[in-house]
């Protein structure tokens, strides 16, 4: 086994140990303190492992398969810095708990398919380490406090439950479409665009993908998730486990084969996820659901440069896309982590915690010379000079008026103690995470590279970013002054509809168990396997 393959078994390998050692109590309860150590194999393998070579386990007959392209090797090495970090915030946060047993198994079990999911290469590994992590990370959310984390849990389960009916449904189309019957997912893509079921197959997979990526209308799980989540699971929640449906994304669709239809429909309904995010983030008044909003944004974004992408064909598509991903992913990581370490901060200490935020939180708008503007620029090209690049601009507006939104309502969720200072553990994780978004995207622009730094740097480039950080800064400054007084609307907004629902499934659910409990009974057991038995026969009689 070459160097490679020894690194990949590593990366999913020690999380899944780790895992299964949860079922001793008492190296259950050591846990916490290996939560650091857990993600540093994937960054191993992330920054050294090759591109060509492939771990194979099992054998002809079934075996899982993982290697590592470019865009996962970047979206893996900024996940695995992540969960290290929130890893460190984590251990703090669970010695202040008495049942942290919960977090402990369901972060882990989310760690393993995260890793697991930007490593796959075969349809089958990726579905089912996709379900773990849908698995885990509904039950992260299940460890906030109160009924509403319940709520949010079953909502986040839920609707992962179903985008994986409709990405089975598209993996088979793939699978039949595939010659000689394999299950890699590079072959997949390959024959897609031949398929005669082409369609229908992309119809289905970016529903599933667009669902678990928090697309609007189907992006209320988003805000009920996050905000009900504990400090350390939103973090990597928002940052690293939505990401994996980015990364599918950018694995299934077919680069280089032109498809405007679907493409210029998926950034279509990207760009207006964009704006609408924001629209409904500035009427929130808790951080973490503002930031919710924002990766509701920032995900429609996203997904309108891959529709975009897959309109023109453009190969390219791919590494921008990862690369906008991963700078998101340590942003908004970074973001939530410093929700954490603020809100345990008094009035007295606040500005070294708030000053980084303020320097990242508007990168995401495209400030000059942050890792906001790279990718931005990197994104430029994609979505070109007409109604998509108008949008583009007129949501890196917004954006910035959200962040400083965000910013504002950050500040007043300090510490009653004036003089209290967030734990040494949790300020440092959060300070690592700030430092660590500013620095990695500009290694990865100048190391892989997306382009060349004159051009980025240029007074062009550098005037273009900056232009809609201020306009967003003297809107939100307008808007202060006049004292405007915006609704506030529940976490969820059109997820609310689901409350009516609420009731009647319940009453469905009763009815069901009791039509159950009748059913088996001997008797009516007997009888029903009777009348198949005759029903079945009948059929055969009647088709012979």
């Amino acid at each position: 086994m070459n160097t490679t393959r020894i690194l990949l078994a590593a990366a999913i390998g020690l999380p899944l140990l780790l895992l299964l050692a949860c079922a001793s109590a008492s190296l259950r309860r050591r846990m916490p303190a290996l939560f650091v150590i857990a993600p540093l194999p994937a960054l191993a393998a992330a920054l050294c492992a090759g591109h060509e070579s492939m771990l194979v386990l099992g054998n002809a007959r079934f075996a899982l398969r993982f290697a590592l392209d470019l865009p996962g090797a970047m979206l893996l090495g900024c996940a695995a810095v992540l969960w290290t970090l929130a890893g460190i915030f984590a251990w703090r946060y669970l010695r202040d708990r008495v049942d942290g047993d919960g977090l402990v198994v369901c972060w882990l079990m989310t760690l393993t398919g995260c890793v697991g999911v930007f490593l796959a290469a075969d349809m089958i590994g990726f579905y089912f380490l996709l379900a773990v992590l849908s698995v885990g990370a509904s039950g992260l959310v299940l460890q906030g406090d109160g009924s509403q984390a319940i709520r949010a849990s079953a909502i986040y389960l839920g609707l992962a439950l179903l985008a994986e009916a409709f990405l089975l449904a598209g993996l088979i189309l793939l699978a039949q479409a595939t010659p000689h019957g394999s299950l890699l997912i590079r072959d997949a893509t390959a024959a897609l665009p031949s398929s005669p079921w082409r369609d229908v197959t992309l119809v289905l997979l970016l529903t599933g993908l667009g669902m678990k990526a928090g697309l609007v209308p189907l992006h209320f799980w988003m805000p009920l998730a996050y905000g009900e989540a504990p400090i350390p699971a939103a973090a990597v929640m928002s940052g690293a486990v939505v990401k994996a449906s980015i990364l599918a994304l950018i694995r299934f669709l077919p680069w280089g084969a032109m498809l405007p239809d679907a493409g210029h429909a998926l950034a279509l309904i990207g760009l207006f996820g964009a704006i609408y995010g924001v629209l409904i983030g500035i009427t929130q008044a808790h951080p973490k659901l503002i930031l919710a909003y924002s990766s509701v944004s920032q995900m429609g974004f996203l997904v309108a440069v891959i529709g975009m992408g897959l309109a023109a064909g453009d190969t390219g598509t791919a590494l921008a896309a990862a690369f906008y991903a991963a700078h998101h992913l340590l942003v908004k990581g970074a973001l939530f982590l410093c929700v954490g370490a603020v809100m345990l901060t008094g009035r007295q200490h606040r500005w070294p915690m708030l000053v980084p935020a303020a320097v990242i939180a508007l990168g995401l708008g495209g400030l000059p010379l942050t890792g906001g503007a790279l990718t931005k620029y990197a994104a430029k090209d994609l979505l070109g000079e007409g109604l998509a690049g108008s949008v583009a601009v007129v949501s890196s507006i917004a954006t910035t008026l959200l962040m400083i939104h965000f910013l504002r309502r950050l500040s007043a969720m300090t510490a009653a103690d004036p003089d209290a200072r967030a734990p040494a553990a949790m300020a440092g994780s959060w300070l690592g995470m700030a430092l660590v978004s500013l620095v990695i995207p500009w290694a990865l622009y100048l190391l892989i590279p997306i382009d060349t730094l004159p051009k980025a740097v240029a007074p062009a480039a550098l005037w273009a970013a900056l232009w809609p950080v201020l306009a967003g800064a003297v809107l939100a400054f307008g808007l202060d002054q006049l004292g405007t007084r915006i609704p506030k609307l529940p976490a969820g907004d059109v997820g609310e509809v689901l409350y009516p629902l609420e009731d009647t499934s319940r009453a469905a659910g009763g009815w069901f168990e009791r039509v159950d409990a009748f059913s088996r009974r001997w008797a009516v057991s007997c009888i029903a396997l009777l009348l198949v038995s005759l029903l079945f026969g009948w059929t055969l009689m009647v088709a012979g």
